[in-house]
């Protein structure tokens, strides 16, 4: 089941900040449209539907949306983020100025469409390996500008998450090994020197793709060892030469298809970069009608107004 209530939200500001750049994006010269129209004095009722089966992300962005184009709406919540829907339905609605909700609508659909994608995909590959060992993460394979969203999405999906930038983790990559081997540098003294200079309490992870590179981290006193490309059965292999020496970590390729054989090779961590940059939007609409005074419906579980 997806989390509910373990996963704190981004840092409202950074998440203010990008609604403010998604909506200057949309309305740097105003709703045309809607501006020729209706008029000001319009008043309407917007419904939000999940349209599919989905671990619901990114209620609290569009809510800031709204925010943001109008703070006279009036926005009644439906499901909260990280909530499981196991059927459509109604997410959220908003009630005011008919042209403030059509100027919010997309921006908000397209923050509710990505991240509600890349937790219901989370949410999928948790469930592909749930009773065994590895804990799955992401990568920074992120949208430009989105990458704290779209790691909360994962969390919200039942996932964990990498590191988010280039100083919060040291990661000894492919590039990084082949810039020192022209220097005549290999991987055992590459995590050495990093092991030798690196800030009190990062470990030090490096990136392999065979099992003679594996010995030479082994030798290097790696913290973290990623056998990257490699199959499950060079997993195995390379598991068992570590012997326990470094946590383990796979990555490269892995898809929800391949997810379950990779987990059966028991490694530390699983990594994938297609929970962000591969995930499947989901489905949602925004509907417009009059104003309604009538009672909320019955089935609404929790609700709250901003």
């Amino acid at each position: 089941m997806a989390r509910t209530n373990s996963v704190f939200p981004p840092p409202f500001q950074a998440l203010q900040q990008i609604v403010r750049t998604a909506l200057a994006e949309d309305l740097s010269g105003g709703d045309i449209t809607s501006n020729l129209i209706i008029d000001d004095s319009f008043q309407a009722h917007a419904r939000i539907t999940a349209k599919q089966p989905l671990v619901v992300a990114g209620i609290l962005v569009a809510q800031e949306t709204f925010r943001q184009v109008d703070p006279t709406l009036q926005v009644t919540i439906y499901q909260k983020d990280g909530q499981w829907m196991p059927k459509a339905g109604t997410v959220m609605t908003i009630s005011g100025q008919a042209r403030s909700l059509l100027k919010g609508e997309r921006v908000a659909l397209n923050f509710l469409q990505r991240l509600s994608g890349i937790s219901t995909l989370t949410h999928r590959c948790c469930q592909a390996i749930k009773g065994s060992s590895p804990i799955l993460t992401d990568t920074r394979k992120t949208t430009p500008g989105l990458r704290i969203l779209e790691k909360w999405a994962v969390r919200l999906g039942g996932g964990h998450n990498h590191r988010s930038a280039l100083h919060d983790g040291i990661l000894i990559k492919d590039n990084h090994l082949a810039i020192l081997d022209a220097h005549h540098i290999g991987i055992t003294q590459a995590c050495l020197r990093a092991k030798a200079h690196a800030p009190h309490g990062l470990k030090i992870c490096v990136e392999v793709e065979n099992l003679k590179q594996v010995n030479q981290a082994i030798l290097g006193k790696a913290d973290i060892i990623l056998l990257d490309n490699m199959s499950p059965t060079q997993v195995r292999q390379a598991i068992a030469k570590i012997k326990g020496r470094a946590i383990t970590e796979v990555s490269g390729g892995i898809t929800l298809d391949n997810l379950r054989d990779m987990a059966h090779a028991q490694p530390d961590y699983i990594s994938m970069g297609v929970l962000t940059h591969s995930a499947p939007s989901m489905d949602f609409t925004m509907e417009i009608s009059p104003p309604s005074h009538k009672r909320r419906p019955a089935n609404l579980k929790r609700a709250s107004t901003r």
